[in-house]
C-alpha cells in the first residue's frame, strides 16, 4: 500500500511539473540531395551518354537525372527518449517476493523505478509446510489460520483454529469471547449483522403467524360455544314441551240447544 501511495505521489509531482515547464523547441533544417547513377553517387547532377554505331548510323542518347529533397522545419518539438521500466527478478524460486516496476514519460522528463514486494501468503504457506515437516501440526494450522480466508473456512467446517493452545469447542468459545482477535473480524461483524437481521425478520414472521393462528383458534372456539349454546336451548325447549300434561274434563258438558 505504501509503494502504490509513493507511485501516485510521484505521478502527481510529474504532472504538475509538466504543466509549468516550457517545451524544448529547436530549429532544425534538414537538407538532403540524392543523385542516382549507375553505381556511383555524384554530387550535383548525373549525365550519361551512350553512342551506338550500327551500319554507319550513330545514335547518341543523353540522360541527366538530379534528385534533390529538402526538408525544412522551423520550431519542431524534439521529444526526449522513452523511459523504460527496469527489470526485476526474484533471482530464486524459493524467495517469496516479486518485482514491480513502472515508468512514465512527459514532454520534458521521464522517470522509471521499481522494487521488490514480499508475498506474505507465499511465506505463510512455506512456514506451514516446514512446521508440518517438523511434526508441529497444530502450529502449522495456526500459521495458516493467520489468513482470514483459512480462519473462516476452518470455522465453517466445524474445526475452529487453535487459540493459545486450545483446540476444538474450547478454542471456538475463546474466539467468540474475544472476537477482536480474529483475523476476519470485519467480515465476522458483517456476517453477524446479517444473521441478526435475518433472525429478527424470522422472529417477526413467527410472531405474526402465531397471532394469526391464535385468532383463528379463538374464532373457532367462539363459534363452537355459540353452537353448543344453541343446542342446549333446543334441548331445553324440547324438555319443557315433554313435561306439559294435558287437562281432561271427566264430566261431559251438555249443551242445551233450545
Amino acid at each position: 500500500m505504501k509503494f502504490w501511495l509513493q507511485v501516485i505521489t510521484l505521478l502527481i509531482v510529474i504532472i504538475i511539473a509538466s504543466m509549468w515547464a516550457k517545451p524544448i523547441l529547436a530549429d532544425d533544417t534538414n537538407s538532403q540531395t540524392n543523385t542516382s547513377g549507375s553505381n556511383t553517387n555524384i554530387t550535383g547532377g548525373y549525365t550519361a551518354t551512350t553512342t551506338n554505331n550500327n551500319d554507319g548510323q550513330t545514335n547518341t542518347t543523353t540522360s541527366t537525372t538530379t534528385n534533390a529533397t529538402t526538408n525544412s522545419t522551423s520550431g519542431s518539438d524534439i521529444p526526449p527518449p522513452s523511459a523504460n521500466s527496469p527489470s526485476y527478478s526474484s533471482m530464486s524460486q524459493d524467495v517469496c517476493s516479486m518485482g514491480v516496476s513502472g515508468s512514465i514519460s512527459t514532454g520534458i522528463v521521464g522517470f522509471s523505478g521499481g522494487k521488490h514486494v514480499v508475498d506474505e501468503n507465499c511465506e505463510r504457506i512455506k512456514l506451514a509446510k516446514v512446521l508440518q515437516d517438523f511434526g508441529m501440526k497444530v502450529a502449522s494450522v495456526a500459521v495458516l489460520c493467520q489468513d482470514k480466508r483459512v480462519h473462516m473456512a476452518m470455522e465453517s467446517a466445524g474445526t475452529p483454529c487453535p487459540y493459545q493452545g486450545l483446540i476444538g469447542p474450547q478454542a471456538q468459545e475463546m474466539w467468540n469471547k474475544y472476537p477482536e482477535m480474529r483475523p476476519d473480524y470485519k467480515e465476522w461483524l458483517a456476517k453477524k449483522e446479517i444473521v441478526a437481521k435475518v433472525d429478527a425478520r424470522i422472529a417477526e414472521e413467527n410472531r405474526i403467524e402465531a397471532e394469526r393462528i391464535a385468532a383463528e383458534e379463538a374464532e373457532a372456539a367462539r363459534l363452537e360455544a355459540i353452537r353448543i349454546e344453541k343446542e342446549l336451548l333446543t334441548l331445553k325447549e324440547e324438555n319443557e314441551v315433554n313435561t306439559i300434561q294435558p287437562v281432561i274434563d271427566p264430566e261431559p258438558v251438555i249443551v242445551d240447544r233450545d
